[in-house]
């Protein structure tokens, strides 16, 4: 798990033959068969550099699905290390598990801010909401506004400097991942199972009110308020 607090870039090396490449300075804390994130996706390290960089393997549904099959060499990406248990939760909750790829369609100044227009797929833009959080190449950010084509997000001058957001165009490509959350919601909104009711007992006896209480992780359905 991740947060899309992003403190160390890296400079893609090579990408071919199902292996990336990754040099980091200074050296990154990491191990073969960590989990580091590489622009928002979550990548196991299979070889680890002690002058800095790391190695790890890319299947062709990863690249086909994120930005990672599009990027050249000499290009920065974002990199996060995974969330310790005794780590502050910055950020918010990220699993490095990209559900896909938005366009951005304007990047403009305002004030001390950049703010970033950008296109996902139709399927992911009802997750996202005004205020809310969600990870755009890795990093976590908050929805500035939103409408039925896109949405936006302002950037402040310490996300500029420290991530590769900063280089943001108009037509480049960036990984999105929405909240996780707002998933586990609709499916339990609009799982079809059985109606939460004391009918649904499975057991066939009548359940007293407190065994009625459990009755919706029992079911598989959403309690009825």
């Amino acid at each position: 798990m991740f947060t899309g607090v992003i403190r160390s870039t890296g400079m893609l090396a090579s990408l071919g033959d199902g292996r990336l490449v990754i040099e980091t300075q200074p050296p990154l804390d990491l191990v073969e068969g960590d989990s580091v994130a590489v622009n928002g996706v979550c990548l196991t390290a299979t070889e680890v550099s002690d002058r800095g960089g790391f190695d790890a393997d890319v299947m062709p549904e990863t690249l086909r699905q994120t930005t990672l099959g599009g990027l050249r060499e000499g290009v920065w990406v974002n990199i996060e290390l995974p969330l310790r248990a005794s780590d502050r939760l910055d950020g918010h909750i990220v699993q490095g598990h990209v559900d896909g790829v938005a366009e951005v369609q304007s990047a403009t100044e305002e004030g001390n801010a950049r703010v970033v227009r950008l296109s996902p797929p139709p399927e992911l833009l009802r997750y996202v909401v005004p205020k809310g959080s969600i990870a755009v190449d890795g990093v976590s950010l908050t929805v500035a506004a939103v409408d039925e084509e896109g949405f936006s997000v302002s950037l402040i001058p310490e996300t500029l400097q420290r991530t590769n957001l900063g280089a943001l165009a108009p037509g480049a490509s960036v990984n999105v991942e929405v909240d996780v959350v707002a998933k586990y919601v609709e499916k339990l909104v609009n799982d079809p199972g059985e109606r939460c009711s004391p009918e649904a007992d499975r057991s066939g006896a009548r359940p007293t009110d407190a065994r009625a209480a459990l009755l919706p992780q029992r079911s598989g359905c959403a309690p009825t308020l």
